[in-house]
């Protein structure tokens, strides 16, 4: 015998004479997961089919004009954002730090351009002030048909977007005025996307109002771990896709975050999919894509305080090197590359005073962009510096700003300090950075427990560069290594870095020799070297 409640069937009736209306992003989240309010849905083969070809991906040629060649796992990112852009969806690209976000987007923008699509309509890239310079780097290593207009500074303004197929931005310089607004974009890139997680800020406010049928948001974080955040940014690629926050945190956040509800995630999983593409240095069919050491070069720009001490340095200093002569003009010119290396440093390490503050250098600047990532990865990273007194200002920053305790291990280190340093540093998980001097580090040590290094200051010698790296890439490391050597654009040092490019031979120097090379130039060639370019 069957009882029914009277007030069930009521309610049951009621919601037969009114079904719940479904929008469009509600239907496509059906499909995908193939769920309706925890009831199971069957699709139909032509819907099926629709599906599956929203899920794939085509091969698609990559641009004529691209010099660079793209791993296999890159290939598939472009085709996949390829396709997206074509569909009409926005993506957010999440793979690991290292695995070349930026140049799988170039290549798509570059694909858009070769189709013709970046006529009346440009691209915008939103990215943060340190990554400005990179950015333009890229495209025009990569993609040098793909014409650039930086956007930032006081004299900016929008002329050359009529020559320019991208417009290189800051989040400041969006959020601080409306220009960007009213014009029409074909695409709009935003880099470090989790600039834009908290909805409320008037940043992220400003950034969603840019209206642009191809969005794309990159972003080296995990997207799994902070839902009610990633909300946002969801939120910009597909406006609307996953409703608004608070339902948002009633159906996925709060059961997968608080009840660790595993059929939540697996539906959030299966309702994103499309969406997101998140490949990780540790997956095993990454890892045969990827060498063993991966080595990029990152640029920053000097601030106004670094521009006006090295500007200083050199009008004073040259006039005096071109009097000099023999051993005595060799001196100087050593002197001058050293006083302008730590100027690029941080102008508190060539004036012996002042705040150790990041937003005063250039170089410190991209380092607290960079290694909130590295640690939130769980990933250990170890930093060289040719000077003491700089890896005693980068301990300092690192407590003040990241409440760090930061071992730094340098000429005046005793050998049991050293010892204690490294076995801190391996096998102590709270110990995440070490600091090294390049002279006292550079050799003998094994700390394969770091997947990262970070050369801060050069010593313009591939040989010792690489004796630093290997500290971490040799026999024992378990894990891929990032490389990252800090060149100040427009200086001296990017000027020394194409010279090694250029010069071969200068690769092959003998470690000892250091920078003394740079002594026999010209006195037209040492200008040309230092000034800023």
């Amino acid at each position: 015998m069957f009882f029914f409640d009277e007030k069930e069937i009521q309610n049951l009736i009621r919601k037969l004479e009114n079904p719940p209306r479904v929008d469009g992003n509600q239907l496509l989240q059906i499909a995908l997961a193939e769920n309706y309010n925890g009831a199971t849905v069957k699709l139909d083969q032509r819907t099926r089919d629709l599906i599956e070809g929203l899920m794939s991906t085509k091969a698609t040629p990559v641009p004529k004009g691209l010099k660079a060649q793209l791993r296999p796992y890159q290939q598939r990112g472009y085709e996949w954002l390829y396709k997206n852009s074509r569909l009409g969806f926005g993506s957010l690209i999440a793979d690991d730090m290292g695995l070349g976000k930026t140049l799988q987007v170039i290549s798509t923008l570059l694909k858009l351009k070769e189709d013709g699509e970046l006529v009346n309509k440009k691209a915008l890239a939103i990215v943060p002030t340190t990554l400005l310079t990179n950015w333009d780097k890229e495209i025009r290593k990569f993609a040098p048909t793909l014409a650039t207009h930086i956007y930032h500074g006081s004299n900016r303004n929008l002329d050359p977007l009529k020559e320019a197929d991208i417009l290189i931005t800051t989040y400041g310089v969006v959020r601080s005025e409306t220009k960007l607004q009213k014009v029409k974009w074909l695409a709009i890139i935003i880099d470090e996307a989790q600039n834009i997680k908290n909805p409320a800020t008037i940043q992220t406010k400003a950034v969603k109002k840019l209206k642009a049928p191809i969005k794309i948001a990159m972003s080296g974080t995990p997207v799994e771990n902070r839902l009610s955040e990633y909300w946002s940014i969801f939120d910009y690629t597909n406006k609307g896709y996953l409703g608004n926050l608070s339902k948002f945190k009633e159906k996925f956040a709060k059961p997968i975050e608080v009840d660790r509800d595993q059929q939540q995630l697996k539906q959030f999983r299966k309702v994103t999919a499309p969406f997101i593409l998140r490949r990780l240095k540790s997956d095993k069919t990454i890892i045969k894509d990827l060498p063993d050491k991966i080595e990029k070069d990152q640029f920053c720009s000097l601030t106004p305080a670094q521009t006006a001490i090295y500007q200083n340095v050199i009008d004073t200093t040259l006039k005096t090197i071109e009097k000099a002569e023999g051993i005595n003009r060799k001196g100087l010119i050593l002197k001058l590359i050293t006083a302008l290396k730590q100027i690029c440093n941080h102008p508190t390490h060539f004036l012996k005073r002042g705040e150790a503050d990041p937003l005063l250098s250039g170089k410190a600047s991209m380092l607290f962009d960079l290694l909130p990532q590295v640690l939130e990865a769980g990933e250990k990273t170890l930093i060289f510096t040719q000077y003491q007194e700089m890896g005693k200002l980068l301990a300092e920053m690192l407590h003040a700003e990241l409440q760090l305790e930061v071992p730094f291990l340098h000429g005046g280190v005793s050998r049991k300090g050293r010892d204690e340093m490294v076995e801190r540093f391996q096998n102590d998980r709270a110990t995440r950075v070490m600091i090294l001097s390049l002279k006292a580090g550079g050799t003998g040590l094994n700390l394969t427990a770091a997947s990262n290094v970070i050369h801060y200051d050069l010593w313009w010698n591939p040989a010792v560069e690489a004796q630093a790296t290997d500290r971490a890439y040799r026999i024992g490391q378990q894990n891929n290594v990032m490389v990252h050597r800090f060149i100040t654009k427009g200086t001296f040092e990017e000027k020394i870095n194409q010279l090694l490019l250029q010069k071969k031979e200068l690769a092959n120097l003998a470690v000892s020799t250091g920078e003394k090379w740079i002594g026999e130039l010209s006195n037209s060639e040492i200008k040309e070297l230092v000034q800023l370019g």
